[in-house]
Formats: structure tokens, C-alpha cells, sequence
């Protein structure tokens, strides 16, 4: 019975000790590589813009063509810039769950559904002899299942769409996951978000954008068989162009008060 206890207790000891030593591995694993995630977390975001915007780069250059795009924070409680936080460490969603960094929204104007909005937001320029000729705004709602998280990136005149896209979502694949399919992306370049009085005019129809429509230039074709997604996107644009997003900056940056 003793010799039968003895094998119980050393089985015990070893799986003990095994559970232990791999623990140490992963934990020390996970130190270890958490700075080169975040590195490539971060190039992917960088590439991300660069594409959104239309600027050309090579894969294995993308710190260095970045270089070109200046980062600047906007207080969305003026719609100005601010150096109150850095644009290179600030970090917006981390800043939307702070109640002491961000703001609740009423359901009447959260038409993105995110709940809360930080008060700072980093917006991506680009710039030509002091002029900006392309401005990328981080844009983020929900949709069917999850929160995406995306870049807009307008002409100078803060009307026109030079493009736009997800670095980060969890919709249906096949469905409200062709947010993220090239060619459903490269319909918006050219389209206007307003009209020329800076209302909020683009439009998602069921049936498609129609050319023979006067608002063509403001239309996108809804994803097909998502219709919630594609709410969900038409929703996320408006509350960022708007009054409770960049609205203010927007027309700030348009009469050089920004």
C-alpha cells in the first residue's frame, strides 16, 4: 500500500512541477515577444493608412515612407489640434473606457453604438508646401457582431473620399466581413461624404448606387446579404463626420482655424 502511495505522490509531484515549468516558459514567452507585437501591431496599423490613403510604399519600407504623414492630436471638444497629450503615445481606446478621459453618449446622438467617446483623437495629414492634402481620420462603430475599427481618409477639401477601410473586425466571413474586400473598398475613392453645403450626404442603396442619379456621387453599394453591417458602417461615417466626432475640426481645418 506504501509503495502504491509513494508512485501516487511522485506522479502528483511531477505533473506539479511539469504545470510549473511551462508556465514559466509561457509567461517568460509572452515577456519576451510582447515587444515585437506590439512593433508589428503597429506596422500594421502604419500600412494600413498608407493604403487607405493611396500612398505608395514598399512592404519592407513602411516606418520609413510613414515618416511622411504627420500625426497630430485633435481635441474633439474644440475641433483644434493640441499638444495637451502626444500623438505618438496616445492611445484612443484606452482613453474611451477612462471616464475621466472621455465622454458618455446618449443613445439619441450614439448612432455608432461605442458607448463613450475619448476626448482627444490622433488624426494623420498629408502635407504639400504647407498645405494638407489628404487628411485620415480613425473612425470606429459597431456592426452585426463587433466593434470596427477603421481610417477615412478625405481630399484637402474635406468632402471628397480618397479612401477607406478596417484594420479591425469581427464580422460574418462571406458577409459583413467584405468590409474588408478590395473590391467593395474601392468603390468609395471619389465618392463625397457632403454636399456642397457640407451636409452629410453619402447614401448606401439596397439596390446599388445608381448613375443616372443626381446623389451618385454620394452613393455606395450596400454589402450584399449585410444589411445590418452596412447600417452599421452608413452609422459609424455620419456620427465621425458629425457634430459629436470631427464635425467641428473639420470645419475648423476648412476656415484655417484648426
Amino acid at each position: 500500500m506504501s509503495a502504491n502511495n509513494d508512485t501516487i505522490q511522485k506522479t502528483i509531484t511531477v505533473t506539479v512541477l511539469l504545470c510549473l515549468v511551462c508556465a514559466v516558459v509561457v509567461a517568460s514567452a509572452a515577456v519576451f515577444l510582447k515587444p515585437l507585437q506590439e512593433k508589428n501591431k503597429l506596422l500594421a496599423k502604419q500600412e494600413s493608412i498608407l493604403k487607405i490613403a493611396a500612398i505608395p510604399f514598399q512592404p519592407e519600407a513602411v516606418s520609413e515612407t510613414f515618416q511622411t504623414v504627420t500625426q497630430k492630436v485633435v481635441d474633439l471638444r474644440s475641433g483644434k489640434f493640441t499638444d495637451e497629450v502626444s500623438a505618438a503615445s496616445y492611445d484612443q481606446r484606452s482613453a474611451a473606457k477612462d471616464g475621466s478621459t472621455s465622454i458618455a453618449l446618449d443613445g439619441a446622438v450614439d448612432i455608432a453604438s461605442i458607448k463613450r467617446r475619448a476626448d482627444f483623437a490622433t488624426v494623420y495629414l498629408v502635407e504639400n508646401n504647407g498645405q494638407i492634402e489628404k487628411v485620415i481620420l480613425p473612425v470606429h462603430g459597431y456592426g452585426l457582431w463587433s466593434t470596427m475599427y477603421g481610417f477615412l481618409a478625405l481630399e484637402g477639401d474635406t468632402r471628397t473620399i480618397v479612401g477607406f477601410g478596417f484594420y479591425d473586425q469581427g464580422e460574418t466571413p462571406g458577409l459583413g466581413g467584405e468590409v474588408d474586400n478590395p473590391k467593395w473598398t474601392g468603390i468609395w475613392p471619389g465618392k463625397k461624404v457632403f454636399d456642397n453645403d457640407f451636409n452629410f450626404k453619402l447614401q448606401f442603396p439596397k439596390t446599388g448606387a445608381d448613375r443616372n442619379s443626381p446623389d451618385y456621387d454620394h452613393q455606395i453599394d450596400s454589402l450584399a446579404g449585410a444589411t445590418l453591417t452596412t447600417r452599421g458602417v452608413e452609422n459609424l461615417v455620419k456620427f465621425w463626420l458629425g457634430e459629436n466626432g470631427f464635425g467641428q475640426f473639420l470645419a475648423n481645418l476648412r476656415a484655417g482655424e484648426a
